[in-house]
């Protein structure tokens, strides 16, 4: 039995070198897949380096994906393709999901009762509280805690579910894995039946792991915002929100998770909360000087 985990890379270089420390002693390959475009569909250059993760390199596949989705929509104005507003956001989960979907091809090593977990790059799973001989359900999902700008300004407004995972095969894609949702339905929902995120066998990991979201400089979090899924709602927001590093300096955020999908998401601030080192996993706080300037110390 071999383990795999599965990311995507825009060019969060400090989160894998965490993530690799984190969970090298699990993890038998790491899957990187990195795109020649933006979620928001602007070209990039590829950012990752190998050579940067030495220590790591035999157990990394890297792949890159050089074509966005042939899905996309656009209107068609003469001989030009433009992108209407309405369709930005759509568009942006095509391209992510096609992203993540390119990850099956560097399963080829990977046999039937391998393990696979899939999570965005900056969430990072807790193995120490997983049992890789003996588990009792199909698809597992990692309840984590939610960070900001450093890696101990906690948000505790909500749990976050980020890292899943499966054997390979039940594996059907990674935009698959990713929809699944984050409950036990009971094996008498009718409604579990066809469903392809509603499922009776999953099981919750407890203190799951970190999501360690926006640990960059204030402009590169700004890059980061304008490239995201949700790039057109905070484009549309921008002249009116405060400035990164005003937010970072107070401690806050203004992003309503808890807000539908249909609503508008930056709107309200929430006050994060800076938690004891000993919250952490044990890499980070072996390697404190290292990673020093990335925590909050309240006086």
């Amino acid at each position: 039995m071999k383990v795999f985990d599965c990311t995507t890379f825009f060019d969060e270089n400090l989160m894998l070198e965490v993530r690799f420390n984190i969970l090298n002693k699990y993890v038998d390959k790491f899957i990187i897949a990195e795109a020649k475009f933006s979620h928001s569909g602007e070209k990039k250059k590829l950012n990752f380096n190998i050579n940067r993760f030495k220590e790591f390199k035999k157990k990394i596949i890297y792949l890159t994906i050089d074509n966005e989705p042939s899905d996309l929509i656009y209107q068609k104005e003469g001989n030009k393709l433009f992108e209407e507003e309405k369709n930005m956001r759509m568009n942006s989960i095509k391209r992510i999901s096609f992203q993540r979907n390119k990850l099956l091809d560097s399963l080829s090593e990977a046999n039937d009762e391998d393990y696979i977990f899939y999570s965005d790059n900056d969430e990072i799973p807790n193995f120490d509280n997983f049992n890789f001989n003996s588990q009792d359900g199909k698809i597992f999902i990692f309840k984590q805690k939610l960070f900001y700008y450093r890696f101990n300004l906690f948000c505790d407004r909500l749990d976050w579910y980020g890292t899943k995972g499966c054997k390979k095969r039940d594996l059907l894609s990674f935009s698959w894995l990713r929809e699944i949702k984050a409950k036990k339905y009971s094996i008498f929902r009718l409604d579990t039946i066809f469903s392809k995120t509603k499922y009776s066998n999953v099981k919750i990991i407890d203190d799951g792991g970190w999501h360690f979201s926006q640990l960059k400089s204030p402009k590169d979090i700004e890059i980061k915002l304008m490239n995201q899924e949700h790039h057109d709602e905070y484009k549309l927001a921008k002249r009116n929100l405060p400035n990164v590093e005003d937010l970072i300096k107070r401690k806050t955020i203004v992003y309503d998770h808890k807000a539908k999908s249909s609503d508008y998401k930056f709107l309200k601030e929430f006050k994060l909360k800076t938690l004891p080192i000993d919250y952490m996993p044990l890499y980070l706080r072996e390697n404190l000087n290292k990673y020093n300037s990335w925590f909050d110390f309240e006086e």
